[in-house]
C-alpha cells in the first residue's frame, strides 16, 4: 500500500524530507473508511466529502485530502497548496489534514506518481459492450499463473481508476483495469495514470452517443487505449476482427496486435459454437496451430467472444492452452444475468444492470435457446443519442422472432413494441406500460410453470424492481 512520504511526493512533485509511514488504504466514502487510511473530500453532485471529514475520522483515517478550509477542532491542516509550501517538515501526529488545490486533482497526480513506482503489468478494457465480464474473466484466467488485482465494481473512470491503483498492495504482478468512456480524451487521460502495456477493446456500439455524437466518435475515444500503447515496451492490442471500427484500430499503435472473432482469418478464433441453454455454451477454439474443444457454464452465444477476448490475453503473456483451460475452468465469473424463480415457478432471466441494442439483442438469444412460453420485459434504452430509435426498432424486430408475449416499459419502450407488432408479433401478444411495478403487477398473476421471462432495460428505470418484486411473492 501507498506510504505517507508518496502521498506528499504526489501532490508536491518533489521529495520531501520528513516521517514515513504507510497507509491501509484510498476513500472517497467516509463510511468505508478504516483504520490507517486517507480520506479524499471530494466535491460531487450530491454530496460534498468535506462534510464527512470528521466521519472519515472517526471511522480510522489518518489523514484527509481536502481543498476547502475546513476547521475541526484539534486537527493540524497542511497547506500543500501554495507553490512556496516548505520542501522539509515534519509531519505532525494523525490525524490530519493536507490542503491541496484541488482534491480530485491531488487524487489523480498522486496514483499517477505511485503507478510509476509499481513494477506490475496493467491491462485495460474499454468497449461498448462486455467490458465487466471481460475484466472479470482476465482476471481470473491471469490470477491462476500470476498476482493480480482488479477495479471493483463499475471504479473505471476518473475517480475510481485512480483509487484502485492506490489500492493496489504490493506483491501484485498484473492489474486488470475497465476503462469507462464518456467523453473525448477521457480514456487517454486514464492511460497516462494506469500505463497499460495491454489493451483490449471489446466493440463499438450506440451507448453513450447521446453524449458522443456517433459511432465515429465512440471509436475515436476508444481507440485512445490502443493509442497509449505506442511508448509502451512488450505492448499488446488485442482486438476485434469481426468489428470494423475496432479492426481498423490496428493501424493507430505500434504494438504488437492479436485479432479475435469468428472469422478465421483472426489469430484467435471460435467455430462450432452451440448455446446449451443454462447450461452454459460449447465450441472450438482455435490458436495458431491448435484446436481444442470446450464447454464451458457460461450464458449465450455471444459469451464466446468474451472467452476470446480473454483467451488473447492470456496467450499475450505466455499461457499455454493447457494453462488457459485450466484458468477458464477455474473462472468464478458472475454474469449479471441471474435466473430466479417466480412463485408459479416460471423462470425469470433478470439482465437489468443496463442494456444497449446489443446486449439486448444477445439476452432476446439467449431466451431463443430456452423451452418454454417465452416472455420479454424490455424497457427503454437511454443514451443512445441518434440511434434512439433505430436501436429500439432493431430490438422490437429480433423480439417479434422470438418471443410470444412482449411487455415494454417506458415511453422509448413503445418504439420496440411498435416495431414487434409491424414485425408480426400480434397486437394481443404486446402490452406497454409506464413503469417496471406496472410490468411486475402484470406478470404477477399471470406466470406458470414453464414460462420464461426476460426483463431487460437501462438502469434508470430500475427494471431490477421486476424480478425483486415477483420473486418476494413465493
Amino acid at each position: 500500500m501507498i506510504r505517507m512520504t508518496q502521498i506528499l511526493r504526489g501532490i508536491s512533485g518533489h521529495d520531501l524530507s520528513m516521517s514515513d509511514f504507510p497507509l491501509t488504504e484510498a476513500v472517497i466514502d467516509s463510511r468505508k473508511a478504516i483504520r490507517g487510511s486517507v480520506f479524499f473530500a471530494l466535491e460531487g453532485e450530491r454530496a460534498d466529502g468535506h462534510d464527512y471529514i470528521e466521519n472519515a475520522f472517526a471511522n480510522g483515517s489518518i489523514a484527509a485530502v481536502v481543498e476547502k478550509d475546513k476547521t475541526i477542532e484539534g486537527i493540524p491542516v497542511i497547506d500543500l497548496s501554495s507553490k512556496k509550501m516548505v520542501m522539509d517538515f515534519d509531519l505532525p501526529a494523525p490525524p490530519f489534514c493536507l490542503k491541496v488545490g484541488n482534491s480530485l486533482t491531488a487524487l489523480q497526480d498522486i496514483a499517477r506518481y505511485y503507478r510509476s513506482t509499481l513494477d506490475i503489468k496493467v491491462i485495460g478494457i474499454t468497449g461498448s459492450v462486455g467490458k465487466s465480464s471481460t475484466k472479470e474473466m482476465v482476471a481470473d484466467i491471469l490470477t491462476t499463473k500470476y498476482a493480480t488485482f482488479k477495479n471493483p465494481g463499475n471504479f473505471n473512470n476518473e475517480i475510481g481508476l485512480p483509487l484502485t491503483i492506490l489500492n493496489t498492495g504490493s506483491g501484485y504482478e498484473r492489474i486488470v483495469l475497465e476503462m469507462g468512456f464518456y467523453y473525448p480524451g477521457e480514456i487517454a487521460f486514464l492511460c497516462d495514470i494506469a500505463k497499460p502495456r495491454v489493451g483490449v477493446v471489446t466493440n463499438i456500439g450506440t451507448v453513450h452517443a447521446e453524449r458522443s455524437g456517433s459511432q465515429e466518435a465512440i471509436a475515436k475515444g476508444k481507440a485512445e487505449l490502443i493509442q497509449s500503447l505506442r511508448q509502451s515496451p512488450e505492448g499488446t492490442a488485442v482486438l476485434n476482427y469481426d468489428d470494423p471500427l475496432v479492426k481498423k484500430m490496428a493501424t493507430e499503435t505500434k504494438a504488437d496486435v492479436i485479432f479475435y472473432g469468428l472469422d478465421p482469418r483472426a489469430d484467435i478464433w471460435a467455430d462450432n459454437i452451440q448455446g446449451l441453454g443454462l447450461k452454459g455454451i460449447s465450441f472450438t477454439l482455435h490458436y495458431q496451430d491448435q484446436s481444442i474443444d470446450l464447454e464451458v457454464p457460461i450464458l449465450g452465444r455471444h459469451s464466446v467472444q468474451t472467452i476470446l477476448r480473454a483467451a488473447a490475453v492470456a496467450f499475450a503473456d505466455g499461457f499455454s492452452m493447457d494453462e488457459l483451460v485450466n484458468g477458464l475452468m477455474e473462472s468464478n465469473l458472475q454474469l449479471r444475468l441471474v435466473a430466479v424463480r417466480s412463485e408459479s415457478g416460471a423462470l425469470i432471466l433478470d439482465d437489468t444492470y443496463n442494456a444497449t441494442p446489443e446486449s439486448t439483442i444477445a439476452a432476446l438469444d439467449l431466451l431463443s435457446e430456452l423451452r418454454g412460453q417465452k416472455i420479454a420485459v424490455l424497457g427503454d434504452m437511454l443514451e443512445l443519442g441518434q440511434y434512439e430509435e433505430a436501436g429500439h426498432q432493431t430490438v422490437g424486430k429480433r423480439a417479434a422472432q422470438v418471443v410470444n408475449f412482449l411487455i415494454t416499459v417506458g415511453p422509448r419502450g413503445k418504439i420496440i413494441a411498435e416495431t414487434a407488432r409491424a414485425s408480426g408479433l400480434p397486437a394481443t401478444s404486446i402490452a406497454s406500460v409506464k413503469t417496471s411495478t406496472d410490468a411486475a403487477e402484470m406478470l404477477r398473476y399471470n406466470l406458470k410453470e414453464g414460462d420464461v421471462v426476460l426483463v431487460k432495460g437501462s438502469h434508470g428505470l430500475r427494471m431490477d424492481k421486476i424480478s425483486s418484486l415477483l420473486e418476494a411473492a413465493r
